[in-house]
This record gives C-alpha cells, structure tokens and sequence, in this order.
C-alpha cells in the first residue's frame, strides 16, 4: 500500500507521552522533539501550551481521542502515521499520559512494525502516578498500602473483581462513567462500604477538583456532575492526604492570561507556572516582515559609516541579523560599531548571536537611554531598526533634540491577529481569568480591538464590565499609560520592566 520514495531522507516516528497535560509536567525529551516537529498528531489535550512549542511550519492534526467526543478512527491514525513518516518527517505522535498506559499504542506499533517505519518510544507520567500525587495521595505506605494496581473502568464487567477487591490501594483511569458499577462490584466481593474513594478531576490544572467520600457516599455526592476527565483512588492511604506543595504557591488557584505575540515563546508562562498559576497565552501580535527592506538593506551596506546600534526588542535583533546573513554577510561587519539595548530580553537575544551589548540604561527602559547614555550625543550617528509603524518616538524625538544624527529603518512589521484565541476568550467569558499581563502598549490596543471585534460593539462599558475583578498588570510606564487611555486602570506595575519584575510584582500583589 505505502512505497517509500528513496529520494527522501528516512523518518521517523516519536510515540510520546504527554502527562496529565499541563506543561510543566512534560518530560525534557517531549519539549525538545515538539520544537523541532515537523508534523504533530496529536490526541485532545489539556494544555494548549504543549501545541506552541511546535515550529511555526510544523502540519498539526488533531485527532481527538477525549470521551463523549469525536475522535479519528484508529486505521486512519495509523495510515497519517505511516505515510508522513515516508514522506520522509520527522512525526511526534503526541499521547495523553504514558503512550503504553491504556494508550492504544500496540495498534500504531504493529502498523509502524508493518510499514518498515522507524519509531521511537518516549514515557511520559502517567496520571495514575500524577494525579493522586499532586492531591496529596501516597499510592503506597508501609503500613497500610504495600501494592497498589492501576486499572481501566472503561469495561469494568470484564475484570475480577473478587481479586481487585482484595489489593490495597486501587487507581481507576476512564472509570467515572461507570461509577456506580465499580462501587457495587468492590462492595459485594467484600470492600467495606466505608472505604475512603477520591476522585481527581482536570489533575494539575486550575479547573482542578477533588471529590472525597466513602463507597457508601460518593454516587449520591456526584450525582449529576460531568467530571470526565477524572482519575479515581480507593483505599485507606487517601486518610494520609497532605497539603500538596503545589497548593501552597502563592499563585495557585490563580488563572493568568498573557497577552503576547504569536511567535514569542513560553518563558512568561514558566516563570508564572512556577509560582503556581494556571496560564492561558492568548496572541495579541503578530510579527512579520517589513513592507520593504530597501531602506534596511541600504543601511547595512553603509554600516561602517555608524557609530551606533540601537536594538530595542528581540523582534528588532532577530529580525536585523537574519537580514545581515540574508545579504551574505557576518558580525565582522559590524566592525567598530557600539551596541545599546533596551531591556534584559533584548540583550539576552543578541547574545544568541554571541555579542554582548555596549550599554543598556538603568532599570531596562529606553527613557533613560538618553540619561545615562555613555557618550556625547551629539552629531553622533546611530542606525535604528525598528518596528515599521508605532513605537520608540519618544526615544527618537530626544535623540534627535540632543543633536544626535539617527537614521529609522523598518526592520519588521507588528499588527492585530484578526480573531481573538478561542481558549482566552472562553475564559473571559466564563470569569475564570483573574490575572490579564501587558508586556507591551501595542498588547494593550490590540487586546481591546479583539473585544471589540469579539463582543461585536464600541461600546467601552460592555469593554470594561468583561473585565470587572481581574487583575491588570502592566510591565511598565509607557504600558501603563496606555491601559489608562483604553481601560481606564491599572491594578499593578512592575518595579523592574522585565517579565521577571512583572512575574515578582504579581506575586507579591497576591501573597
């Protein structure tokens, strides 16, 4: 059926393991495979996080695989698996939990097999382990709970239960729909009925519940609630329940929603999730190519006339150095050229292109660029890659007053995504945002023309009321001012304007 053109490198098959969905819980090996993906199969995951660590390029195909929805039919996973593999690409099968954990995984190992594609097994923690851990549930002690046996409720009148009943301590996955099922068969093969049950709903997530009871209670205390997904446990060691250290963060219980630019990467995220926080990015920019590239293009040609680079972002380093390789040339261009910076960000990206920065002013802003600038301004030139429209006048403007000769050059281009993410607006919807992060004003007025277009109106009460009793955190003056034109508050600013300083003044407001 499949014939493999011998033209192409060989691919390859990674069958991973997501965990319980929230990334901070994914495996080393797992980040670093989805960063280089070039095609993603994926089953309905919790984290929508995990979904942007793949390269922009990378195909991304959902096939579903979540009870009570619609999910692609085995054979058909297995032929996207096959055939892309083939083509010659790299594939990460992307899996809830462990890959060989109820996972189907035999299946697309034997078609794999079949095929003569290469494959390759990466474990990710199961929810069995995860889950009753992150509550507080030891699976095991040694004085109550020597074993315990990890099963699936999705059958449960094939299993035997007069063995089960007997083992201390048991983990159900799948198992809710048939809840009341699995009660009554423990109870009648000798379980007490007033053996403790936990049920773990959306582990490790902010929608987290725990529902705590007997045999003899928990149906009548369910009753009527969705909790798929959910992980159930039954035996005395739910009676040794501890604080979870993850409950005590200072940000826990906490939803954040970062407004970002679709390409920025996940280090907000971290630094937030660390301290707790559940995360929702929601896309506030988009970054692309600048109208023309002539008046850059120029501008490196002429470089050894400046005396002067100023780079205020990370879009503006990326962006200038790929245009400098682009034209077929290196560093060594830059000759006896000063670098300034704005901002530890910005400086740390210029790194990745192994050079350290001349200056960069106090406290990271470039209003003090001109302060504490190390040189007489004036006459100096100095070459200025920015974004194409909106940003920096200021900087330019008081430059230009100190008599400075500073040449403007669009590098890139930023602008408004035309809808709002789903996840993100859901959230705001439901109420279920506490947190919203502005690391930029152009996140500001990009974020309010979404909910313009979302709710459908102009009118900035209805604007204003989807945000009543959510924090605004902004990471800086300019930010501020700008929240302050269109959202009329600010509820906390970063003392230090990094995302480092926002992520300790967020902390801080909440402690």
């Amino acid at each position: 059926m499949f014939e493999k053109d011998k033209n192409l490198m060989n691919g390859k098959v990674y069958l991973v393991g997501s965990g319980i969905g929230n990334i901070n819980y994914l495996t080393l090996k797992a980040y670093h495979l989805l960063s280089q993906a070039e095609v993603l199969i994926y089953d309905a995951l919790v984290d929508n996080n995990l979904l942007d660590l793949v390269p922009e390029n990378c195909l991304m195909i959902n096939v579903g695989k979540r009870g009570g929805q619609p999910s692609s039919k085995q054979n058909k996973i297995n032929y996207l698996l096959i055939n892309y593999c083939l083509q010659g690409k790299q594939v990460v099968r992307l899996k809830s939990g462990n890959p060989a954990i109820f996972g189907r995984i035999n299946e697309e190992i034997n078609a794999l097999q079949d095929a003569n594609c290469n494959y390759e097994l990466v474990p990710g923690i199961s929810s069995a382990l995860a889950a009753p851990l992150l509550t507080g549930i030891p699976l095991t002690d040694k004085k109550i709970s020597k074993c315990f046996t990890v099963l699936t409720g999705h059958q449960p009148e094939l299993l035997n239960w007069q063995a089960l009943a007997k083992i201390d301590t048991l983990v159900i996955l799948m198992g809710t729909r048939n809840l009341e099922k699995i009660v009554n068969y423990l109870i009648n093969n000798g379980r007490s009925p007033n053996e403790p049950i936990a049920i773990i709903q959306n582990s490790g997530s902010e929608q987290e519940k725990v529902y705590l009871g007997t045999l003899n209670t928990i149906i009548e205390q369910v009753s009527g609630l969705s909790l798929s997904p959910a992980i159930i446990v039954i035996g005395n060691v739910i009676n040794l329940r501890y604080m979870s250290s993850y409950s005590t963060l200072p940000l826990a219980q906490k939803t954040v929603l970062i407004t970002r630019a679709k390409e920025q990467s996940s280090q907000f995220s971290l630094l937030l999730q660390q301290q707790g926080a559940n995360t929702i990015e929601m896309p506030a920019l988009e970054i692309f190519p600048p109208s023309s590239w002539e008046e850059l293009d120029l501008a490196i040609e002429t470089l050894s006339s400046f005396d002067w680079l100023i780079l205020t972002s990370a879009n503006g380093v990326n962006f200038f150095f790929q245009r400098l390789r682009e034209l077929g040339k290196d560093m060594r261009v830059l000759g006896n050229i000063k670098i300034a910076v704005v901002g530890k960000k910005t400086a740390s990206c210029l790194q990745k292109y192994h050079l350290t920065p001349d200056f960069i002013p106090p406290n990271f802003i470039a209003d003090q660029l001109i302060d504490h600038f190390p040189e007489n301004l004036s006459h100096q030139k100095i070459l200025f890659p920015r974004v194409e429209t909106g940003g920096r006048e200021i900087l330019v403007k008081e430059l230009q007053k100190q008599e400075a000769n500073i040449i403007e050059v669009p590098a890139y281009q930023s602008g408004c995504p035309e809808k709002i993410d789903v996840q993100a607006w859901e959230a705001l919807q439901n109420k279920q945002v506490d947190i919203i992060t502005f690391a930029s004003s152009k996140t500001v007025k990009n974020f309010y023309q979404l909910l313009e277009r979302a709710i459908n109106t102009n009118n900035k009460t209805d604007i204003l009321s989807l945000l009543d009793n959510i924090c605004l955190a902004s990471i800086g003056p300019q930010t501020s001012k700008t929240c302050y034109e269109l959202l009329e508050r600010v509820d906390l600013e970063a003392k230090e304007y990094t995302l480092e300083g926002l992520t300790k003044e967020i902390v801080k407001y909440f402690s």
